[in-house]
């Protein structure tokens, strides 16, 4: 009232609001300004220097129920009328408001109750895809690879050890020859790996005796394909060798002294235990997101078990071996056969990390977790190479499965892994947004340098074979138990219930983990969410919004309207 008076003696006064002055010459002039001004809610008054709001305007409940912005996870999967289960392609999300960069997007996560992962990517056990390499370059960058189980028992162990006794820059299962091995030999390795510096063991295998090196500059002039490498070889009393223990640095000052290309590293019984290379040291990167043990600082590895009761061999010799996390494979993990066995491991070994599944509800994943479970592998018929919605006509359509389960199993803090489907970055994206704490990949990864198996050509494109575990190929090599709880004449006639085929070579790792890394936190970024905890945060509490897409919008998201294009990950 006294500021009205006062400005009424002058007539004329200044009418400061947003930074702008008006002036006015009478009362019914500013009265209306000065109503405006107390009325406006602090989120539109409160200005800055440079004239932008201190907080963002929000939008009316009218709009935000509108779905002008999409929809809540729980009125597409739980209100869901006409009862229809999503795949990934289904799903897509709304954009968020961003206010960080891309470098600050964070996605570490967790595999399981007990282990935590700084990136989460997980390489699927199956025979074209997941063994030691795999599940070292993995491990280095982040993830975790699983090794399969068609494997006799201690070859899997043999599997593990390799990963556990990895050391960035050491070879570890370098390729031996023995002294009766011929120059032959050595130029069919050249030929097929791209290098000659072999190690001459007594027995021509690892562990064995050293005995010499055979270089390429031992066999450049040598025309006697048959000629025996005892005769060429440098002899081990020439060598230059380090002792079981030495550190990388030591090494490489030992190589730059020495001048050589290959260092071979001995124990005390002068048998080779590991191998560094030259080339190798150049290349040699600090992987600071490495998943390790934290005392022990060796790599974390995961190898999967079926039901059986030979299994229970198979999970003590992996203990012993120094495995992290075991995955019971079964495609369908809702059975006594698989809640017995997580029972039992989780008695026998009860510092093991135990990933229960497969399930596609919270019917299924409830057992599985009473049994004892620390995480939860999602997932049933959606696999590129897998036909069992198809011939059992049992399974559940991915995003639908993950939400669900993932939903309930968070009541008992089991995280989830979402089990295949996974064709691109924007389905990693949408598995994590849907409540998966990680994803298993297979034929993502089944195409790059370190899946097992060879290269070939088909049509003049480079290839690599990929099959999936229930088809016959597989089950021949013993991936039938997944599939097949009982040996009986009842079942002597196995039924395939995936297919082998070939994928498109990827190459190395070392480049397509981190393609997939930063493909996942663009579009982390794009959602404007900054982590993965704040990514379930907002799902559970209907801020992070979606949208169902038709046919027509499905083929519009993706490359369309050119007569051809050539499409390059990175």
């Amino acid at each position: 009232f006294w500021a009205i008076q006062a400005l009424l003696v002058f007539r004329c006064f200044f009418f400061l609001d947003n930074n702008i002055i008006i002036i006015c010459s009478s009362l019914s002039w500013y009265m209306p300004l000065i109503l405006l001004n107390a009325t406006m809610s602090p989120s539109k008054k409160q200005k800055t220097e440079n004239g932008a709001s201190d907080s963002l305007w929000e939008l009316d409940e009218e709009t935000l129920n509108s779905g002008a912005v999409g929809f809540t996870a729980s009125q597409l999967f739980i209100k869901n009328p006409a009862c229809v289960a999503y795949t990934y392609d289904d799903v897509i999300m709304m954009p968020g408001h961003i206010c960080f960069g891309l470098n600050e997007v964070d996605i570490s996560t967790k595999l399981t109750k007990g282990i935590s992962l700084k990136v989460p990517f997980v390489s699927s056990p199956m025979d074209t895809v997941t063994e030691h390499k795999m599940a070292i370059s993995m491990a280095l960058q982040g993830g975790i690879g699983i090794i399969h189980s068609n494997f006799e028992i201690n070859e899997q162990a043999d599997e593990v050890r390799k990963v556990k006794r990895y050391k960035n820059g050491f070879i570890t299962d370098p390729i031996c020859l023995s002294p009766d091995n011929t120059v032959g030999d050595v130029m069919e390795i050249k030929e097929k790996y791209g290098y000659s510096g072999i190690p001459i063991t007594c027995n021509g295998e690892m562990g064995g005796k050293l005995l010499g090196i055979v270089s390429n500059r031992d066999i450049t002039f040598i025309e006697d394909q048959t000629m025996k490498l005892q005769e060429i070889m440098t002899p081990r009393e020439k060598l230059s060798v380090a002792t079981q223990g030495v550190e990388l640095s030591e090494a490489n000052e030992i190589l730059k002294e020495t001048k050589k290309g290959k260092l071979p590293v001995v124990n005390d019984d002068d048998e080779l235990v590991a191998l560094i290379a030259r080339t190798d040291l150049l290349k040699n990167v600090e992987f600071s997101q490495a998943t390790k043990d934290p005392v022990s600082k060796q790599l974390l590895v995961g190898a999967a078990i079926g039901t059986r009761p030979e299994d229970r061999k198979r999970a003590a010799a992996l203990v012993e071996a120094g495995v992290d996390v075991i995955v019971v494979d079964s495609s369908q993990g809702d059975s006594v056969y698989q809640i017995e066995i997580v029972k039992h491991l989780k008695e026998t070994h009860p510092k093991l990390q135990v990933i229960a599944g497969n399930v596609v509800t919270p019917s299924q994943a409830i057992h599985l977790i009473q049994a004892g479970a620390d995480g939860l592998r999602v997932g049933m018929g959606i696999g590129s190479i897998c036909t069992t919605q198809e011939v059992c006509a049992v399974g559940r359509a991915q995003a639908s499965a993950v939400y669900h389960v993932a939903k309930f199993a968070r009541k008992y803090d089991v995280p989830i892994l979402a089990d295949g489907g996974i064709k691109s970055t924007g389905h990693i994206t949408k598995a994590l947004a849907l409540g998966a704490s990680s994803v298993m990949m297979g034929s993502m990864l089944a195409g790059t340098d370190e899946a097992p198996g060879e290269y070939f050509y088909q049509d003049g494109v480079r290839l690599k074979r990929y099959r999936g575990m229930g088809s016959i190929e597989a089950m021949s090599k013993g991936s039938e138990k997944r599939y097949v709880w009982e040996n009986n004449s009842a079942h002597s006639v196995k039924v395939a219930q995936g297919v082998s085929g070939a994928v498109q070579d990827k190459g190395t790792l070392l480049r397509y983990i981190p393609y997939l890394i930063q493909g996942v936190r663009h579009g982390m970024q794009d959602a404007g969410v900054k982590s993965l905890t704040e990514t379930w945060e907002k799902l559970y509490s209907d801020k992070l919004r979606f949208e169902i897409r038709s046919p027509a919008a499905q083929k519009e998201g993706g490359v369309h309207g050119l007569h051809s294009y050539q499409k390059r990950l990175f």
